[in-house]
């Protein structure tokens, strides 16, 4: 195996489990996880479709709508005409939602942070800090 194929595979279990760590430091709460997660797409990318979600999620537009139906009996999306098809609806968090998403991502930045500080020496964390943008242009391909 090559040292790149060995990289690649380290790389990607490494992601895996921080992704994992990061979830854990911040509980869903009354919300699963593909609840969180469609609304950070809508968060970021702003109001959707269910079936536009359903795209981004890479799930079945009728396991979407159970999703979605579930974040508009929570209060946590809102649901207006979609202005380039009347007869489809476009979803977007409502400021519930934004708030328990700010507060989401505060507990895991704040878990990273302490982790940082207190696990990596100065040097150690500038390392990281410089491989940010190797990282970025690896997600964004």
């Amino acid at each position: 195996m090559s040292d790149l194929t060995e990289s690649a595979t380290m790389l990607r279990m490494l992601v895996g489990k921080l992704g994992r760590r990061l979830r854990e430091s911040a509980p869903a709460g009354e919300l699963t996880w593909s609840q969180l997660a469609v609304l950070g797409h809508l968060v970021r990318d702003g109001a959707m479709t269910v079936t536009q979600l359903a795209a981004a999620e890479g799930v079945r537009t009728q396991s979407m709508g159970t999703t979605v139906a579930g974040l508009l009996a929570a209060g946590m999306v809102a649901g207006d005409p979609d202005p380039h098809d009347g007869r489809k609806t476009c979803y977007r968090p409502t400021d519930l939602a934004l708030a328990v998403i700010a507060a989401s991502r505060a507990m895991r930045d704040d878990w990273l942070i302490q982790t940082l500080e207190t696990r990596f020496s100065p040097a150690e964390q500038q390392q990281l800090i410089e491989t940010l943008p190797l990282l970025q242009r690896l997600a964004d391909h």
